[in-house]
């Protein structure tokens, strides 16, 4: 056994028996938790070198370390590991002259707001510009303004900026 999750409040311990744990609603997860505010495929705990990280995978209702919401992050021992509205200590030995993990910076985390963080807000739906090809402008290197003939210093910077081989 690699620890355990001792719910907050009351209840049997949930053993850390393997090194990687999806916790969630659905019948296949590792840890069950069969609650209306857990999503199916909630969050994974994985053990490395000796530390468990949470990773939180897309859940509707958060997971929270120490009642800070996380995409990722380390849960030492004795911290408070949130899941949904359900809290656990997480409770484990790490190896003996261990030094803590170093942080975690993710970039998903770094967008995140304090509000959405504490969980007083739902996440921005923050939309992704797809990606487009610069469009030629006249007078630009290679694009003549019109009426201009063009020069072969035009037709090499044009075969130069070319996508073909």
């Amino acid at each position: 056994m690699h620890g355990e999750l001792v719910p907050v409040g009351g209840g049997d311990p949930v053993p850390l028996v393997r090194t990687r744990l999806v916790v969630g609603r659905r019948e296949g997860c590792d840890i069950l938790l069969e609650f209306g505010n857990v999503s199916s495929r909630h969050c994974e705990l994985t053990l490395i070198d000796g530390y468990w990280q949470v990773n939180d995978l897309g859940s509707s209702n958060g997971t929270k370390v120490n009642g800070v919401k996380v995409k990722r992050s380390w849960v030492l021992p004795g911290e408070e590991l949130g899941i949904a509205k359900h809290r656990f200590l997480v409770e484990y030995d790490p190896p003996a002259g261990s030094q803590p993990p170093p942080p975690l910076d993710t970039a998903e985390d770094l967008q995140m707001s304090l509000l959405e963080k504490a969980g007083l807000a739902r996440p921005e739906r923050r939309p992704q510009p797809a990606p487009q090809s610069p469009k030629p402008r006249p007078g630009a290197a290679g694009n003549p303004p019109p009426g201009r003939p063009t020069t072969p210093e035009d037709e090499a910077f044009r075969w130069l900026q070319s996508d073909d081989e």
